[in-house]
């Protein structure tokens, strides 16, 4: 499907809100992968991201006739989930939380040559990839939530300074101020550990039974690995309709998209299929 424009957009946004299920169906397709992937780097798991985005999407649903079109209706969008997910609680992270000085420990200390093999004769290398996405993502939680939601939306989504700072109420100024500061720790700390990324001594291969073992990632469930990517560029042609992107751009080729998982799908359909719908809608 071609991502509409944002008079597009606001065609749909008037039809929905005045009762079109067609029209607001094509709203939920359109924004779903976004808020997914939005939730899926917040969040760290792909079973919370799934969670998350099911009640982002339901709150789009429920609040669109507030939307006034001060702003393109994906910034709008994009304002809703940060605010849910910076202030989300239900997710294993907010119950386990991350530093890198845990994390770092970790690479440098753990016991990895002792772990016999658990791999359940799943090819090592598709293991070490979907270690290599998990561990990324995984990253992203030793940063606080505000900090985290600026690198992804600068890194990842690449959005200009201005419209991220309308998003997060910070002024362009300190939002650049602040991607740049937390950009140059993430560099720092993939150049110090990782050897995929950077000159450090970590390798994925070499700790995927490690990994098993401290049920960081599961031969019978590779969620990275399982999941269609969608390209960069799709992605962009939607955010760059929000506003021309600022210079600050920056390649973390870890940074990639996903379709929503088929189960989030379902749930959403269901809900707009359902007899309640309208109540909920109306509530």
């Amino acid at each position: 499907m071609n991502k509409k424009t944002n008079e597009e957009l606001q065609v749909l946004v008037d039809k929905a809100t005045a009762g079109d299920k067609e029209a607001l169906e094509i709203l939920v397709t359109e924004v779903q992968d976004i808020v997914f992937n939005l939730s899926l780097r917040m969040l760290g798991t792909f079973a919370d991201a799934q969670d998350a985005a099911q009640d982002i999407l339901l709150k789009i649903i429920t609040h669109l006739s507030s939307f006034r079109g001060n702003s393109s209706f994906t910034t709008w969008v994009f304002s809703i989930a940060a605010n849910h997910l910076k202030n989300y609680k239900k997710h294993m992270f907010a119950h386990y939380p991350l530093s890198f000085e845990y994390y770092g420990d970790d690479i440098e200390n753990g016991k990895i040559q002792d772990v016999p093999d658990f791999t359940q004769n799943v090819e090592k290398d598709i293991l070490a990839q979907e270690l290599k996405m998990s561990c990324t993502n995984v990253m992203l939680q030793c940063l606080d939530a505000e900090s985290r939601c600026i690198f992804i939306l600068g890194t990842m989504f690449k959005i200009d300074s201005r419209i991220a700072g309308d998003i997060l109420e910070l002024t362009p100024e300190a939002y650049r101020q602040r991607l740049s500061r937390i950009r140059k720790k993430m560099a720092d700390f993939l150049r110090q550990y990782c050897g995929e990324y950077g000159s450090g001594s970590c390798k994925c291969k070499n700790r995927v039974n490690y990994a098993i073992q401290n049920h960081r990632i599961n031969p019978f469930q590779l969620d990275y690995t399982s999941t269609k990517e969608i390209p960069v560029k799709t992605v962009l042609e939607v955010t760059s309709a929000m506003e021309a992107m600022d210079d600050l751009s920056q390649d973390f080729s870890f940074c990639k998209f996903y379709h929503s998982p088929e189960r989030l799908k379902h749930l959403i359909q269901e809900l707009l299929d359902s007899a309640q719908f309208s109540v909920i809608r109306n509530s």
